[in-house]
């Protein structure tokens, strides 16, 4: 990166103005957490721009518009909705580089934020561009890494074999700076839920967490077959205390999706009730994602399915990557069962799940590889920490 000019050289006394663009769920906690530890690590107020969502929000945030806009996932979804996007893309970008922040930090959702980087850099160079969260170059599309180089400066990685693969590949240099999670207080609560005595045995009331996505898309996609599954556990004599966590703009859509199933799930929205629900779970019926990590580090067994879009579906064969799911990949063993697609099978995901409701060998297989992944993922300090150490870093370069 060129040096960067003195307007963008932050004084001791005047606020950090960082522009942020974050449009999933998990980003915007992600960006959540570094604010507050940017204003921890600087002793300033910290001045946001950009898009965001209820959390960053709450932080001050006031979003250019809705960020679920951008919180696509699928190439269909992104096609349908080009025109838009472009548009977004162009508005966020010039509102940026207007703003003149001291740093611009883009999270996850690389298909719009790294193109508004891009276009940030062009519109004015002085102002350093951080991404948050690798893309996945290491499975899927290599090309992007040495393609992020002109225009990023630093990414922040979530896994710990990252920044090599980054540097392999040519890409921007990357600091790993671990994962929210492993400092997370209601993954603690959940994680000493798990760790309390349980009754296993087979004539118990099972409760099972249900979670078909955090995406409208794959609410739609996966509801119906995780309802089916709930019913051939109920065929096979199962009991079962069904828990449904969602986030609040999917919540309407879950209500609509369970409404005509023979036994309503508990549907839960606050953030406090969620790692509650986690703690007392016996099992869970996920769609693949960063709940994974979430239930991995909370104890949680689980097995993962997921349906790609149809386009997709026709570049899957480009993926590299051996498993698509963050335990397994962090443990580099198959810790939790994947199902994708045609293989989605409300027959096969339930007899997988039960084989999790008693002291099965595969109930243990999980719990040493959870352990596992802790192990791999444990950082001295949060990852909002480590992450700001590094804004600040870049910022003053």
């Amino acid at each position: 990166m060129e040096t960067a000019s003195m307007e963008h050289e932050p004084t001791d006394s005047r606020p950090l103005r960082i522009a942020v663009v974050a449009g999933e769920e998990s980003g915007d906690l992600l960006g959540a957490d570094l604010v507050r530890a940017l204003q921890l690590a600087s002793g300033r107020e910290v001045h946001l721009a950009g898009i965001g969502g209820r959390h960053l929000q709450e932080l001050g945030l006031a979003s250019l518009f809705d960020a679920g806009e951008i919180a696509l996932v699928g190439v269909s979804a992104i096609l349908r909705d080009l025109p838009r996007l472009i548009r977004r893309i162009g508005q966020t970008a010039a509102a940026i580089a207007a703003e003149q922040p001291d740093c611009l930090v883009t999270i996850d959702s690389p298909d719009f934020s790294l193109r508004v980087a891009k276009k940030v850099r062009a519109a004015n160079p002085s102002i350093p561009v951080i991404h948050y969260v690798c893309p996945s170059v290491w499975a899927w599309r290599p090309g992007r890494a040495p393609a992020m180089k002109p225009y990023v400066d630093r990414i922040l990685c979530l896994l710990p074999f990252e920044p090599a693969e980054l540097q392999r590949l040519g890409g921007p240099p990357g600091t790993y700076v671990g994962h929210r999670l492993t400092h997370d207080a209601g993954v603690a609560l959940a994680a000493e839920g798990q760790r309390n005595p349980r009754d296993l045995s087979a004539e118990r009331t099972k409760t099972l967490l249900l979670l078909p996505g955090s995406r409208r898309s794959e609410v739609h996609r996966l509801i119906e077959p995780f309802g089916e599954t709930v019913s051939v556990l109920q065929a096979r004599g199962h009991r079962l205390r069904l828990l449904l966590p969602t986030v609040p703009h999917v919540a309407d859509l879950v209500r609509a999706s369970v409404s005509g199933w023979r036994d309503q799930p508990e549907i839960v929205t606050a953030q406090d009730a969620k790692w509650q629900a986690f703690g007392q779970a016996d099992a869970a019926l996920i769609a693949s994602g960063t709940v994974s990590l979430e239930l991995a580090l909370s104890g949680v067994p689980m097995v993962s399915a997921y349906r790609l879009d149809p386009v997709m579906r026709l570049a899957q064969r480009l993926i590299t990557s051996w498993s698509a799911l963050l335990p397994n990949l962090i443990a580099d063993r198959a810790i939790v069962p994947e199902f994708y697609n045609d293989y989605v099978r409300p027959g096969n995901l339930a007899r997988h799940v039960e084989a999790l409701f008693t002291d099965t060998e595969m109930r243990a297989w999980q719990k040493e590889g959870f352990a596992e992944v802790r192990r791999r993922m444990a950082t001295d300090r949060p990852a909002g920490e480590i992450a700001a150490e590094a804004v600040m870093e870049v910022i003053r370069q």
